[in-house]
């Protein structure tokens, strides 16, 4: 297997080789197939992987509200629409019903695609069925409803009912927020980021005594799969966050939102989807080898004036809460562009959803399993970090009100005549 190292320089390189081939291989073009749509999609071979390139407007599809469950009117008595912290949320595999992992409460409810509460199961402790205060992620992966519980050191296979069939353990993890969660990638994949490692002679300790990587880990129905997807470094020189100190030993990052980060994602089959937020380029690769590469001819948008003061504006105030606090690199930098993407997720079909970054509002982009871009779609606000539940027919996200308090949304996607 090629190192990540090859697999990066492969990311950065490939743009530059599809400009010296252009003309080789198989081209072909399709335009947009709705009223008002200038889509255009190019594809062709380079070599031995695959571009796709989509120019001009693609057809506009919506995100309909089909429900919300959040809190109830004040009262003594809590509904089980009064969240803790709803930390992720998963669509059944027949998208008629939807499972919310409440972090606080340590338990799992499950709501009709009406917004009627069906069912809740899970509790506080270490027994089968129960979740730590540091349970934070579920997914479908066929018939098992995975729940990462990173405080039990396991994933927790349920059934749609609650019912506890079996525990996988987790192989070490790190970090925090999405870092947790599990990934989706359609067609019943699973995976959660872990770290990996093998012996090597003269160590000694749990880690001394081994050589660590950062991977994602395949899950299915039946149990851990085959796959691993290592994950890639960022190139050198990416980074918005600032590292900063402040009283008696304490530090922090602060992001800066418009800086150029490095987005990636594991996909199906044991590929990883990665990018550069102010290249609108993403590389599909397997075992360092490029596979395909999807790019979009999007134009940049400067940051506005207003944003950035604003931003500045944050950034001091959170400095002012922190006497005496130092950060590295001192002030924020002004890129001279906003990133393209935010993130990049799949659906239960396997489809690529992009959350682009827009003055006018961010949207997703949804493309085919080959890369092909099919809609636009308006993005509803959600909670940050949190992932949303993509499935064929709808979304569901979790955002939070003025007051910090937590909802759930289930979207219908409309695709007009279709």
């Amino acid at each position: 297997m090629r190192s990540t190292t090859t697999a990066v320089a492969r990311l950065f390189l490939v743009a530059g080789a599809a400009s010296l081939a252009a003309g080789c291989g198989d081209e072909r073009s399709s335009g947009g197939s709705s009223g008002g749509s200038s889509l255009t999609t190019t594809v062709d071979t380079v070599g031995s992987w695959v571009r796709v390139v989509s120019s001009g407007d693609p057809p506009e599809w919506n995100l309909a509200l089909v429900a919300s469950i959040g809190p109830g009117p004040l009262s003594d008595e809590a509904t089980p629409g009064d969240f803790g912290e709803a930390v992720s949320v998963a669509l059944s595999a027949g998208e008629d019903a939807v499972y919310v992992a409440d972090q606080q409460n340590c338990e799992v409810r499950a709501f009709g695609m009406d917004g009627a509460h069906l069912r809740t199961f899970g509790r506080c402790g270490e027994g089968p069925g129960e979740f730590s205060p540091f349970f934070y992620s579920i997914a479908w992966a066929g018939d098992r409803l995975l729940a990462f519980d990173l405080g039990g050191g396991r994933i927790g296979e349920l059934t749609a009912e609650g019912e506890w069939v079996g525990q996988r353990s987790v192989v070490g993890v790190m970090g925090g927020g999405p870092l947790f969660a599990l990934f989706p990638v359609g067609n019943g994949e699973v995976y959660a980021r872990a770290l990996t490692g093998e012996r090597i002679a003269g160590g000694r300790g749990r880690l001394s005594g081994r050589r660590l990587g950062d991977a994602y880990m395949g899950h299915n129905a039946v149990g851990e799969t085959a796959d691993t997807v290592a994950r890639l470094p960022p190139p050198e020189g990416l980074g918005g966050s600032m590292l900063c100190e402040w009283g008696e030993g304490f530090i922090g990052f602060y992001a800066n939102p418009f800086a150029r980060a490095f987005v990636q994602h594991p996909g199906p089959g044991g590929t990883l989807y990665s990018a550069v937020s102010d290249e609108y380029r993403i590389a599909v690769t397997r075992g360092g080898d490029t596979l395909r590469v999807i790019e979009r001819d999007l134009p940049p948008e400067p940051v506005a004036d207003d944003e950035w003061d604003a931003l500045a504006q944050r950034f001091d105030v959170w400095l002012d809460e922190r006497p005496g606090a130092s950060c590295e690199p001192r002030r924020l930098t002004r890129p001279s562009a906003k990133p393209f993407m935010k993130d990049i997720f799949f659906d239960a079909t396997g489809r690529l959803w992009v959350e682009v970054v827009r003055t006018a509002g961010n949207r997703w982009e949804l493309f085919d399993a080959e890369g092909r871009l099919l809609a636009q779609i308006p993005a509803g606000p959600r909670k940050e970090n949190v992932l949303p539940a993509l499935g064929a027919r709808h979304a569901a996200t979790i955002r939070q009100d003025s007051l910090d308090l937590d909802h759930v949304d289930i979207w219908r996607i409309e695709a007009p005549g279709r």
